[in-house]
């Protein structure tokens, strides 16, 4: 469980990252987080309680199952020779999550924003798998520390980039985070969240920061070597790697617009999509 601790300290040094990043102090969600643990929770008119919670409680959970499977050094939590399999389907829960918050809240901006999820899900998770895949037929496995270890001295990075920057794209769409933050969009008054207050907001908050923390620290065994490296150990490369990944994730929200989601859309399926399929069919061409 230490790869789980550790990619949960990653996702609030996250949090701290982008509120330096936006101007606010280092501290800043750490004051956040305890004044919303004292708030009181707000509730609609006819809210779907039950519904909101397991939601919102769902989402982080996502997170930590996601990161069972994600190797430092060669070592993961859950050992399993699916681990693309796992990590693939932990993102579906996401979606289920997110839609639960917007329609358990009887709020229509919230309603908009679970469904904006849903549809940014659509686009993004074909381009994704294949970037997955891709991944998987180059290590001939889909365990994430074989394919870490099958990498010697060539990085799936660098000789696969198109999966590799559609992976990335995909995992800031996983996150609803920066370019693809429409699910909490400033156009709906905060979508999806906002109707959640108090403990509730936290931890849907807590659990977005825990998949861009578990997307950046898959990225590892998928394209950049595992826990390869000189001199350091293999679990400190990994860390390293993870954190590079990372702030390059958390930079995007204030480095680049947010998309509009038809425009997205139009771009996951007429680019996105060729585009990792060339790449995966080039790859099946230098392994046969």
């Amino acid at each position: 469980m230490v790869e789980v601790l550790v990619l949960g300290a990653l996702a609030v040094a996250a949090a701290s990252l982008s509120g330096t990043l936006a101007g606010r102090p280092a501290a800043a969600p750490l004051r956040e987080a305890a004044r919303l643990l004292t708030a009181q929770r707000r509730r609609t008119v006819r809210a779907d309680v039950p519904l909101t919670r397991i939601g919102v409680v769902t989402l982080p959970l996502a997170a930590a199952l996601a990161a069972l499977v994600v190797p430092f050094g060669g070592r993961a939590a859950l050992s399993t020779s699916v681990g693309v399999v796992w990590f693939n389907a932990m993102e579906v829960v996401a979606w289920a999550s997110v839609w639960l918050v917007g329609w358990g809240v009887n709020s229509a901006y919230a309603l908009v924003g679970g469904y904006r999820f849903v549809a940014q899900g659509l686009a993004y998770e074909l381009p994704h798998m294949f970037a997955l895949i891709t991944a998987s037929l180059a290590a001939h496995s889909l365990d994430l520390r074989v394919i870490g270890g099958a990498q010697g001295g060539l990085w799936y990075a660098v000789w696969m980039p198109v999966a590799f920057a559609v992976y990335l794209v995909s995992a800031l769409a996983m996150a609803f985070w920066g370019p693809f933050g429409h699910p909490l969009g400033a156009d709906l008054a905060g979508g999806a969240a906002l109707e959640l207050s108090g403990p509730d907001r936290l931890v849907l908050l807590a659990g977005r920061y825990g998949l861009l923390a578990v997307a950046a620290g898959a990225a590892v065994p998928l394209f950049l070597g595992g826990g390869a490296g000189p001199l350091l150990p293999g679990w400190l490369w990994s860390l390293v790697k993870t954190c590079a990944v990372l702030s390059l994730l958390v930079w995007t929200r204030h480095g680049l617009p947010v998309l509009r989601m038809d425009r997205f859309m139009t771009a996951a399926w007429t680019v996105l999509i060729p585009a990792v399929l060339l790449q995966m069919f080039v790859v099946a061409i230098v392994v046969v």
